[in-house]
Order: structure tokens, then sequence, then C-alpha cells
């Protein structure tokens, strides 16, 4: 008997399914919970089964198991890496298009959601500073496969591939690691790959660029590429893009900014003032699922000028000559490596239109109060110490005892983040700044409350005491 999708009654177990979620209070979840080794023994060995089973016992198996042991990057009291706080608006343009199964590499297969998406890329172009002609763009998965997409444009608008090897490429040991990952699969030589210092706000130091690059020059390598950061994850930092876009001018040299957290400040009262010459640059990465409130995936590359993307990735195929765009509009799968792609741009233009940028604006500067909160509770409570203050709401501190080792006090600060994710009640791991095991937070959920910190915190500190009794 051939099985039939119809005959389930998908759309009662749809509601169903759509009415718990909306019903579900995120808060009252765990923060992150890790799943049994049994568990995890079970879905790697599980059997794809020959007859289809009752849907009911797989839906029980997906909501009772798969999808509860999780770390939640929208729980409000998720601090770590970068949270992603997506709004039920960006969820339900995600079911939407994904409902439709939209193909979206050109205007003739999906002529509206395409226009949304250039109509966004104009947007935020012009928050950067670009002119919207000739700058341009595409939606993408996230912040890495934005950073490759930018890397190899660089590339090919600056050196010819048989000058590869005696090619140079500028980044700090703050750098994203996705912009290694890119230079990697971009081609460039690790040899040729120069970490510059730092400053000891984290940020770019640009006297060390400009030396570095000049000895390069002297001995015949070619530079090409700077990969500057609009918000590091480690500590929020900004690099100075008007000092970095002198050097690259002068030298004829690529600037790309890392701009996937940090970008979206652009929109903000709070932080937009230190991306002051961000519009020198090249191209930049900015990824919506993070501080635009999106769902997983929602990312994009904007770029200067979009005929350096078209130079890259606009490739002719005749089975797609009556449906590629013949004027001005240039088709998605032109300006980048995906010709299958999703929609990405309509769940953004659905938060947008309905919440408006006021109160995008609103959300963000408020997550930057969350972190000078933050900052002035911890120098209130003894031996803490904030190690990296308030940038783009992102700050680190640690415990620091001086009648412990340095290594001691590492473990320390190591154990009670663990206990506290252990918890369930929330998700404060560490990061390490100039060798020193730190808390790091992130402080971006508009829902996260000043208690919510404090009590972190506490949990924190009394973790420390408990295991300090034992050293």
């Amino acid at each position: 008997m051939t099985f039939n999708e119809t005959n389930l009654d998908l759309e009662t177990i749809i509601r169903d399914e759509v009415n718990k979620y909306l019903n579900r209070d995120v808060s009252q979840l765990p923060a992150t919970v890790q799943a049994p080794k049994e568990l995890t023994q079970k879905y790697e060995k599980m059997e794809v089964p020959k007859v289809g089973r009752d849907i009911y016992e797989v839906l029980s198996e997906l909501n009772n198991e798969v999808l509860t042991y999780l770390y939640r990057p929208n729980h409000k009291r998720a601090f770590s890496f970068i949270p992603g706080p997506a709004s039920r608006l960006s969820w339900l343009g995600d079911i939407l298009t994904t409902a439709n199964n939209i193909h979206a590499s050109n205007f003739k297969n999906a002529t509206l959601p395409i226009s949304i998406e250039r109509n966004l890329i104009n947007y935020l172009a012009e928050k950067i500073g670009y002119e919207v002609k000739p700058s341009g763009g595409v939606f993408v998965s996230g912040g890495s496969m934005a950073n490759l997409t930018a890397v190899v444009t660089a590339r090919d608008a600056k050196v010819t591939l048989d000058k590869l090897t005696q090619t140079t490429v500028y980044l700090t040991s703050q750098t994203h690691h996705s912009g290694r990952k890119a230079l990697h699969v971009a081609g460039f030589p690790t040899d040729n790959i120069r970490i510059i210092d730092h400053n000891e706000d984290f940020t770019m130091n640009v006297t060390h660029l400009k030396e570095t690059i000049e000895e390069d020059v002297k001995n015949g390598f070619i530079p090409a590429l700077v990969i500057s950061t609009a918000g590091t994850t480690n500590t929020g930092a900004v690099d100075d893009f008007d000092e970095i876009a002198d050097i690259c001018e002068e030298h004829n040299i690529w600037q790309h900014v890392d701009g996937a957290y940090g970008a979206s400040h652009l929109l903000s009262t709070k932080g937009k003032a230190l991306f002051k010459g961000i519009e020198r640059s090249d191209s930049v990465t900015w990824d919506a699922h993070k501080l635009l409130f999106q769902t997983y995936s929602c990312a994009m590359i904007i770029v200067k000028d979009k005929y350096n993307l078209i130079n890259s990735y606009g490739e002719k195929a005749e089975y797609l000559d009556d449906i590629t765009s013949d004027d001005d509009v240039i088709d998605p799968e032109m300006l980048g490596i995906e010709l299958t792609r999703p929609a990405r741009a309509v769940k953004l233009w659905l938060t947008l239109q309905v919440v408006g940028e006021d109160e995008f604006r609103r959300r963000i500067d408020y997550g930057q109060e969350l972190a000078h909160f933050t900052e002035n509770y911890v120098t209130s409570l003894e031996n803490f110490e904030i190690i990296s203050k308030p940038s783009l709401a992102i700050l680190s501190f640690r415990y620091y005892n001086d009648s412990f080792t340095d290594e001691q006090n590492d473990h320390l600060n190591n154990i009670a983040a663990k206990k506290l994710a252990d918890s369930g009640y929330a998700v404060a791991y560490t990061t390490t700044l100039n060798n020193k095991k730190v808390f790091r937070l992130c402080t971006i959920h508009p829902e996260t409350t000043e208690d919510d910190i404090k009590e972190t915190i506490d949990r924190l500190r009394l973790y420390i005491l408990e295991e300090a009794e034992n050293l």
C-alpha cells in the first residue's frame, strides 16, 4: 500500500504544534540542557523504518527529546556567544516563506520576495553610508558565508590567482574565526596571513598595521585585504575604520568590515558614533539573526560596488536563459554562491514593517543600557573586576582573589560557569582575555531584566564561594 500524506490530518497537527509554541514561555525553560548519553546514542543509531511510524509517536520524540535538550539562544538569560533573541514575527515569516517553498534565485521565480530583498539591501547600505547605486548585496545564511563571499570578492578585485602566493592579508587575534576559514577556502597561504597587534581595548593597532603593510611592500608582497571588525565577539570592540581606510586607500587594499554582530548598532542612538568611517570600507557583513531579531538563518553581505560581486559570481548557464534578468535588475544568484536559496529577506521585512525602526532602536539601545547596569553591579562586589568595559552590549569580568593562584582563580571562574549552565537558569560561559579566564555577557535580549542580571551574577558568586572552600 502506497503511503499518502493526505491521509494524515496535517491541518490539525500543524495547528496544534503552532499553538504549543505560541503558548510556551521560553523563560520558564532551561537556558541550556545537555542530552544524556543514551539519547545521543539512540538518535545516532536510529534506523530509517521500512514502513512509516505513527506521526504522533514521532512528534512526541521530537518535542520531548530532540527539541528539549538544547542551548536556547532566544532565552532571556542566554548571555553567551551572540544570543539570538528572535521575534515571533520573524518566526511567522519563516513559516510562511518555507510553506511556499520559494526558490529565490531570480526575479522571474520570486519577483516580490526579491524586490523586498533589494529594498532591504538598499536600506541597510544607506545605514552604512554607501550610495544606493552602485552598492548592492545579497542575503546569505550567516556571517561565515558573508565573510567568505566578501573575501573571494576582495581577492578577485585586487589580485589574479597566479599571484596568491605573493598576496598578504591582515587581521587581529580578535577577528572572528570565520575570517580565517574564508581566507583558507579562498586560497590565501597561511604564511601570508598577518596577525596585527590589538590595543588595550582589543581594537586593531593601526600603527602596527601600517608598519606591517609597508614592510610587506618592501619585501615584494602584494597587500590585498584588511579584515576589520564592528563588534568583536569577545569584547564588542569596534576598529577605527577611518584610520584603516587611510592605509587601505594608500596601498589599494580592500577593507572588509565584519559587522555580523555590531552593524545593527547603526540603527541605535547609543552605539552608532563608534562606526565613524565605516562608509569608507568596501564591504560589510551584517547578521539579521543576531541583533535584528530574526530566526536563523538571515544575514547579508553588502558591498560598496555590486559589480565586484558580479565579477566573482556572475556565471552564465543556458538552462537559466529564459528566467535571467536582462536589465539593471540583477538576480541574487549572480551576486553570491547560492543558486538554490530561500527568501530570507521576507521575515526581516515582515518584522520591520510591523515593529518599525523606532522600536528596533529602542531594543538595541536597551541592550547597551543593560551592559552598563551589569558593569555597575559587578564593580559593587568584592573580588570581582571588569576586564573589558561594555562595548555594544558586551562586557567581561572575573572573580579574582589574591589569596589564590592564577590557576585557582581561573578554576573558580570556570567551575562557576559550568554550574550555572548545568542549573539551566542562565548561560554565561567564559572566554580568555589577556591570558585570564573571564565571564563574558552579551546583554541584547529585549526581555532581559535587571533582576535577571543580578540573579545570574549572584549565582556565579555563590558557586565560586562554595568551590573556594575546597581549595
